[in-house]
């Protein structure tokens, strides 16, 4: 079972993760937390940790009016939010990875048709977002 959309994309690190916050962004998601995985491994595993992650940021990625309709109908369902959006990169990768949760995971946890609404729209907007990022080219370079 897949529970993420995924796109690669030949953007460098550093514009992969300038350009998933725009596309976010353009589908009315806000960042409210953001992970440096690779810097926390550095600080809590050692450098051998964070070589074999690699570049790799987990963006909570959250749609105020998605997550108001979502916690109106389900409180609990707060315990999904808000959704997770990774960038990451191999250490000797030439091209970047977007993951986004689907948020049909979180359909298959709730009985609640508001839920279900709730997870379509944000499915159609992480979808959009990714799309836009598909189409990416290096500008870096």
């Amino acid at each position: 079972m897949s529970y993420t959309h995924t796109v690669t994309v030949p953007l460098s690190w550093e514009d992969a993760v300038q350009r998933t916050r725009e596309a976010l962004g353009e589908q009315g998601f806000g960042i409210l937390t953001e992970i440096d995985v690779r810097s926390t491994f550095e600080a809590k595993l050692g450098t051998e940790a964070a070589d074999a992650i690699g570049d790799y940021v987990i963006l909570g990625a959250c749609n105020p009016t998605l997550a108001s309709r979502a916690l109106a109908a389900e409180p609990e369902i707060g315990a999904l939010l808000p959704c997770n959006v990774v960038v990451r990169r191999g250490k000797n990768a030439h091209e970047t990875t977007i993951d986004a949760i689907d948020p049909q995971t979180m359909v298959q946890l709730s009985d609640s048709p508001a839920v279900r609404e709730v997870a379509d729209e944000a499915d159609a907007r992480l979808r959009k977002a990714l799309a836009g990022l598909s189409d990416a080219k290096d500008i870096s370079n």
